[in-house]
């Protein structure tokens, strides 16, 4: 693959700071660029997962036995509402996914988005690290947008086409893809490995904000039709795209800040340290695909996060509609209700991906943490289908401590984990594998995404015990694949416990 050569295409000055710099006649310091990154990055990546999550919510109303499907009562054009007469409504849901197949095809169209949103990561990754990645940001912002109101654009153009929504599913997949290399890419490039976890463990709760905001917007919609569940979001994706494209520094060399001088450090623990210490010499060159996957610890993290994306996307795509369908303490809770309740998991998402940040920071144990938080996955998977039903409050405390142990690992690996092996010694200091490490790892990962949700469409026709089954071993698998990387890190503890009580016993 080729590459282009020096970041001379990483170096233009958003327009917005620019503007801002003429009205106050000075730059900004370093610690208001980190603010900014961290702020825009944020609400970029949330609105990301907003637009993503709609799907989930909208399920109830398209798939058969769902409640009535209402008309807009918005003005709508002639055409419009010409075409309202021949419009396929019905207590069944919405035509083609009222059939009795209607699970298994919006599984399938699960699996289209998530197949082209992993084949997607892998190429968003090679060229986040060769293009300015705030113009690669805007543009996957706006198609994001773009696909997700032509989804939803279907309501009112009374489109039944399965080939209408399956292409459509897939084009949102590929622009989606180009969100989450370039955020981490340009987290990467303004703060080094120290509190990394923590600090990106807070950061990484746009996940689970996005997942809430997008649940309550297209909760809140679908009283006025399910198109608008889609419209919403999506045109929320492109105003935030805008402010990226206005703002965003993509890394410091784009406001003129130098990180080989020593411009860019951070104090740690009274001890200056630079952000991303730079290779000397001849400028950095983009790093390969393979060469990539042979950092260590990158295939095993990639696999790892193939299993437990497996479970985060499952409960992301289908959780709604199970809770929907699912009798608690004796009662059905309505579309809209369901959807508002099921972003606890993502509450609980938050706690865990802090907390699991936290945890690695103070052990510097990566590999440990995440496969702790896996195993733990497993009863709580286990205690919120069998013990889920009883009552309200104990859905929602079952569903919170599901949350916490499934995003944590899901959130540490996409984030510190993606930025420490993209910054890894063995690059000898060149920055410009963090989009490609971190397109790698979730690619892989979303290849899981994929299967998860599209596997849950087929076994949830036949039971949700068989659904539960598959990610309880799924969850089992992840924490195995880093059994090699535990043992290390056990190993390295032991060595550097040995050493430290040697060290004592020479110096008494």
């Amino acid at each position: 693959m080729g590459s282009l050569e020096g970041p001379t295409a990483q170096s233009s000055k958003p327009p917005g700071i620019r503007f801002a710099e003429l009205l106050r006649k000075t730059g900004f310091s370093i610690r208001a660029y980190q603010t900014i990154v961290l702020i825009v990055t944020f609400l970029a990546y949330a609105s990301y997962h907003a637009s993503r999550k709609t799907t989930s919510i909208v399920k109830s109303v398209l798939d058969p036995g769902s409640p009535e499907v209402r008309l807009s009562p918005w003005p709508t054009s002639h055409y419009l509402k010409a075409s309202r007469a021949n419009r396929t409504v019905s207590s069944s849901g919405w035509a083609p996914f009222s059939g009795k197949d209607g699970n298994a095809m919006l599984g399938e169209i699960d699996l289209a988005f998530l197949s082209f949103y992993s084949l997607g990561m892998y190429f968003s990754g090679h060229l986040g690290d060769r293009l300015d990645l705030r113009l690669f940001l805007t543009v996957g912002m706006v198609g994001t947008g773009l696909f997700t109101s032509l989804f939803g654009a279907a309501y009112w153009l009374n489109v039944h086409s399965y080939a209408y929504f399956l292409v459509i599913q897939m084009l949102a997949g590929l622009f989606q893809s180009t969100g989450w290399p370039s955020v981490v890419a340009v987290v990467g490039n303004w703060f080094g490995k120290s509190k990394r976890g923590l600090i990106m463990g807070i950061w990484n709760a746009h996940t689970s904000v996005g997942n809430i905001a997008g649940s309550l917007i297209a909760s809140a919609a679908l009283r006025y039709g399910w198109g608008w569940s889609f419209a919403l979001p999506g045109l929320l994706i492109v105003s935030i795209g805008l402010v990226v494209f206005l703002v965003l520094p993509a890394n410091p060399e784009s406001v003129d800040i130098n990180k080989d001088g020593g411009d860019l450090t951070e104090s740690v623990e009274g001890v200056k340290e630079p952000l991303l210490k730079q290779m000397s010499g001849d400028k950095e060159k983009a790093v390969g695909f393979m060469e990539a996957w042979r950092i260590p610890g990158v295939a095993p993290f990639a696999l790892c996060l193939f299993f437990s994306k497996l479970v985060a996307y499952t409960f992301l795509y289908w959780l709604p509609f199970y809770i929907s369908r699912t009798a608690i303490d004796g009662k059905y809770l309505s579309d809209q209700m369901a959807g508002n309740l099921s972003t606890l998991f993502d509450v609980g998402g938050v706690f865990g991906g802090i907390l699991a940040g936290h945890i690695s920071d103070r052990l510097d144990a990566r590999a440990i943490t995440a496969a702790m938080f896996m195993y733990c996955a497993i009863p709580a998977l286990f205690f919120y289908r069998v013990y889920g039903d009883v009552s309200l409050y104990t859905n929602i405390a079952l569903m919170f401590v599901a949350g916490v142990f499934v995003n944590g690992p899901y959130a540490l690996i996409t984030t510190a984990v993606s930025a420490d092996l993209g910054t890894h010694s063995s690059l000898n200091g060149n920055s410009r594998a963090l989009a490609t490490v971190t397109a790698i790892i979730d690619g892989t990962g979303s290849i899981g995404a994929a299967f998860g949700p599209m596997l849950t469409g087929y076994i949830s026709t036949k039971s949700w015990s068989g659904v539960f089954m598959m990610l309880m071993a799924s969850a089992l698998v992840a924490g195995l694949l880093l059994t090699r990387l535990v043992m290390a890190e056990v190993a390295a503890k032991v060595q550097k416990a040995r050493s430290s009580s040697n060290s004592t016993s020479m110096g008494v």
